[in-house]
């Protein structure tokens, strides 16, 4: 489980992208980009993780941030598929897209979440079933790719995985 108020609880940004997600509040940051409040305690001075369409981010470059690896091994992983619970944000006219993967250990990516643009200027709720792969340990993956507008952004707050895995 990871709310974010402290870190990024062994969530690890990609190398291999164009940019970070951001941990942050609301009370920090500008009016007009992202929520009001974070998801777990309701309050501006809660933390949630955030990237936001700006001069330095080009439509369409993206931010990857990945989970701690989860091992099939678990034998409660086999029997009942895990899943993951999570809460998003994405306000905005020209706010970008929210893909989430399952990536295996080998690198094999399978997307289970695709949203694009404006999904309302509130904290939804999203519970994805991780589909079981035989042996193989693999990451949840959350892409946030950048839009066309300046204020617009994507906020997560809230990740947990069942205990089954």
């Amino acid at each position: 489980y990871c709310n974010f108020e402290f870190d990024l609880c062994g969530w690890k940004q990609d190398e291999n992208d164009d940019f970070d997600w951001n941990l942050r509040t609301s009370s920090t940051s500008k009016l007009g980009t992202g929520p009001a409040t974070d998801h777990t305690l309701q309050e501006p001075s809660g933390h949630y993780i955030f990237i936001k369409s700006s001069f330095f981010q080009l439509p369409g470059q993206k931010a990857r941030i990945s989970s701690p690896v989860l091992s099939r091994r678990n034998k409660n992983c086999k029997v009942r598929e895990g899943v993951i619970i999570f809460y998003y944000h994405m306000y905005g006219a020209h706010v970008g897209s929210l893909v989430v993967y399952q990536r295996t250990t080998l690198k094999h990516e399978r997307i289970l979440l695709n949203l694009t643009g404006n999904q309302g200027n509130f904290w939804q709720r999203k519970a994805l079933i991780l589909a079981g792969n035989g042996n193989e340990d693999f990451q949840v993956v959350f892409e946030g790719v950048a839009g066309k507008g300046p204020k617009d952004g994507i906020a997560l707050d809230d990740l947990t995985f069942s205990r089954e895995c």
